[in-house]
């Protein structure tokens, strides 16, 4: 496995080779002899960090960086110099944003952690928040431990909220064991449902925990700069490529990349990433040169990938490279004891943002949550629960008269995404009947079959099925 490109700029064939001898096995290294030849390499390719020696002909290393940082500011840089020159060397630094300069005769396994340093500095960089950081030498391995460990802490399989006599359970049971193999994951669910949230918990879960987590809206972008976005550009490659770009898959080495929304992709670009992941490899556009990656794919879609791919709207052997194992995520709709749990921990956190106090929800507020279809599912619940807390005036249960008027009604309009089968949408909207007319009968279940059309005995076994016990009055359950 690569880790990224490093161009070694020496004049000196032995130089040139030891230092690829040391470095190639954990980079792809690339070799130039001279100012002119490093030029070339890094107009044509992606690279993450610039070795160079100080002693060049015509030209010394430092004032070739300096005019690297000009046209080419992102790669790491560095020189390798003896100790007479020092002293010069230590003069340009600054001008030449120069991040480390190694002492001739070097030492093979303190160049390897050096070269490491630069290459993971640069993926902090232009990762997510990464920004202009220029942490010290020492402190880097500490910065990206101490994210990577708070993240795994974020998205824990124990963090996410469920039933635990709920469908999310069986669902739970089945990623945990995907994430503990190096297999594709294609995770099927309705928008809004938590698909990213789950596919984080894998990777977290996984041996890759320790490594990236990038995501990629699929259906955002058209071809060409979801392309970039992927596999990186070079600058000029296409109108508006303004600058290098390094690509997710790149930045995902080692690590998992996240693709949402996959089934909105054209037939065109699932040529190219099916040849990604067949080939194991990315060509960053308007490169010269392709480069191994090592990166897990989970991706999501809230289609039905198996009929698009019988209507030819979605390739074949991508789908069967991207489906090696399967995970549906259910629709909010069908966890409803879920909906009491999540609705609570939703609250910490609007309370946290909004910097309010408020201890919870009212018991109706709480029955007409459940009885609810929410068709924009978790997404749309902390909307509503945001809104109330922006309408409530005291830090008390947040009250029914706060709800909107299509949850407070009991409006169950079902998410026809594609991918609910009749059967499910039939017995969501049995489902919200019972519960919304078990509110209305204050959980009296004979009052409640009576108006259903039930026998008592119909109607409790219709409870047990579809988890209602909480929707009826503790007077009236038998």
């Amino acid at each position: 496995m690569t880790s990224g490109a490093v161009l070694i700029v020496d004049d000196e064939l032995r130089s040139q080779e030891s230092l690829k001898r040391v470095l190639s096995e954990e980079f792809d290294v690339l070799l130039a002899s001279n100012a002119q030849e490093a030029e070339a390499v890094l107009a044509g390719d992606l690279v993450q960090a610039i070795l160079c020696d100080q002693r060049m002909p015509g030209e010394s290393g430092v004032d070739f960086l300096r005019r690297v940082r000009e046209t080419w500011p992102d790669p790491v840089r560095m020189i390798i110099s003896g100790f007479s020159e020092s002293e010069d060397i230590i003069a340009g630094v600054n001008e030449a944003g120069i991040y480390q300069y190694i002492t001739k005769p070097w030492r093979p396994e303190k160049l390897l952690e050096t070269v490491r340093d630069a290459v993971r500095l640069y993926h902090l960089q232009k990762g997510p928040g990464g920004g202009d950081v220029k942490p010290s030498h020492g402190t880097l391995n500490r910065m990206l431990s101490d994210r990577r460990l708070e993240q795994k802490r974020m998205f824990e399989f124990e963090r996410i909220v469920h039933d635990p006599r709920g469908p999310m359970v069986d669902t739970l049971a089945l990623a945990r064991k995907a994430a503990g193999y190096d297999i594709s994951v294609l995770i099927t669910g309705a928008s809004g449902a938590g698909k990213e949230l789950l596919a984080r918990a894998i990777h977290f879960g996984s041996a890759r925990g320790d490594k990236p987590f990038v995501v990629e809206n699929c259906g955002a972008l058209p071809d060409e700069l979801l392309e970039s976005e992927l596999f990186g550009c070079k600058k000029g490659a296409y109108t508006g490529a303004y600058q290098d770009r390094i690509g997710l898959f790149e930045l995902a080495d080692g690590g998992t990349i996240f693709l949402d929304e996959i089934g909105e992709t054209s037939p065109a670009f699932q040529v190219k990433l099916l040849r990604v992941l067949q080939e194991r490899e990315i060509r960053p556009l308007g490169a010269t040169r392709s480069r191994k990656i090592d990166v897990r794919v989970i991706s999501a879609t809230n289609r039905d990938l198996e009929s698009d791919v019988e209507e030819g709207r979605f390739r074949r052997d991508l789908f069967y490279r991207l489906n090696a194992f399967p995970l549906h995520l259910p629709a909010l709709s069908e966890r409803r004891g879920d909906i009491p749990l999540i609705a609570e921990s939703i609250l910490a956190e609007v309370n946290r943002a909004f910097r309010r106090k408020i201890p919870g929800f009212a018991p109706e507020t709480l029955r007409l949550l459940r009885a609810y279809g929410w068709p924009g599912n978790v997404r749309e619940l902390h909307n509503e629960i945001q809104r109330m807390v922006v309408m409530a005036e005291a830090d008390a249960p947040l009250a029914a008269h706060l709800l909107s008027a299509r949850v407070a009604s009991g409006d169950v309009r079902i998410n026809l995404n594609g991918h609910t089968t009749l059967k499910d949408q039939v017995e969501a909207l049995e489902r919200a009947a019972i519960s919304r007319t078990l509110a209305a009968c204050s959980g009296n279940i004979s009052h409640a079959a009576e108006k259903l059309g039930l026998s008592r005995v119909g109607l409790r076994a219709k409870i047990d099925r579809y988890d209602l016990r909480k929707d009826v009055a503790s007077g009236y359950e038998q």
